[in-house]
């Protein structure tokens, strides 16, 4: 674009935008293009109105090539641009740019399972999920104020997927906590002082999982009976034996913990089978997946920003492949 804006500039004054081909043979769009992103997501909220007269200023001003993709917003961001371009004369000027890829769910970031097996499957997605979130959250809600996340279920459900356990018996909280109290940060220290440590095996409730669990698998069933339902257990973390420098656990502390890991997945299996759903035994298939692979399904310690202990990108991608293989007809 020619010509700062400025206090000196005259109102009136004529912006004359560049244009340039992109490649040898593709459209020819403004040089400056306008990036929609912080319409949806990442920068705090947006007005929904002020977002479109952006859009109708970038174009009035010559403006050509408009930046989305379907992960900003998890989807806000296309239905957005196709709403104010639905309402423009200058719909035909204008040229789309659309990332994707990335893919993107409300609860995990970009790590989740469930947007890759509902772009596989070709499904509109629902997405529940939310960290840190036990069994009884998904059937009554409470956590972070949240409604029962069942509640999306309904009669034309046809597929419902659940992975869940792991936060009722302390499993992932507890490999962070023995793993961060070995930090010389502040974090480290108070963990030190206040926590004794991880329980063991028997002070862990598994039947009270198992009740809830094979529950809340029959409240789905009768919520959507024309769905088909998969339980995924968790992706194994643990090596068979030994530990590694990626888990930050000591010998004992990961033998305690590989003993949780396995118990977990019995006890979802078996829920599984009363409840009638499918299973995807992740825990077995990602036994050679483990943290400390060369090819891990799951993250060992890090940052609690980084969801330490929680599944890699290959990980969720792994998960999604399971499941359309489980239930896509042979």
């Amino acid at each position: 674009m020619h010509g700062a804006v400025n206090g000196d500039r005259h109102p009136d004054a004529e912006i004359i935008m560049q244009h340039r081909r992109l490649g040898q043979t593709g459209p020819v769009t403004s040089s400056l293009g306008l990036g929609l992103m912080g319409m949806s997501d990442f920068y705090g909220s947006a007005d929904e109105g002020e977002s479109i007269a952006t859009i109708y200023a970038a174009l009035d001003a010559g403006v050509t090539l408009l930046d989305t993709g379907d992960f900003y917003g998890v989807g806000h961001n296309e239905s957005l641009l196709g709403r104010a371009l639905a309402q423009s004369s200058r719909r035909e000027q204008a040229i789309v740019s659309l990332k994707f890829g990335a893919l993107r769910d409300p609860g995990s970031g970009f790590g989740g399972y469930p947007p890759r097996l509902a772009r596989a499957l070709n499904l509109t997605l629902v997405d529940m999920t939310c960290s840190g979130s036990v069994t009884r959250h998904v059937l009554t809600g409470g956590q972070f104020f949240q409604d029962a996340q069942i509640r999306t279920l309904g009669p034309n459900t046809r597929l419902v997927t659940l992975t869940v356990g792991g936060n009722d018996v302390g499993f992932v909280r507890d490999l962070y906590l023995s793993a961060a109290r070995k930090s010389d940060s502040v974090t480290g220290t108070l963990i030190r002082q206040f926590w004794s440590g991880p329980p063991e095996i028997d002070q862990r409730n598994y039947a009270k999982l198992e009740s809830e669990l094979t529950s809340l698998l029959h409240t789905i069933r009768t919520r959507s009976p024309a769905a088909t339902v998969v339980v995924a257990t968790y992706p194994t973390v643990l090596p068979a034996h030994g530990t590694c420098p990626q888990l930050r656990l000591s010998n004992a502390e990961a033998a305690l913990m590989r003993q949780v890991e396995s118990k977990l997945a019995t006890v979802t299996r078996k829920a599984a089978r009363n409840g009638g759903a499918k299973i995807v035994d992740m825990n077995a298939l990602g036994a050679k997946h483990h943290a400390c692979s060369k090819s891990p399904w799951t993250k060992g310690w890090g940052p609690i920003a980084g969801s330490p202990f929680h599944p890699t990108l290959a990980g969720a991608q792994a998960t999604a492949d399971a499941i359309t293989a489980a239930i896509t007809p042979r």
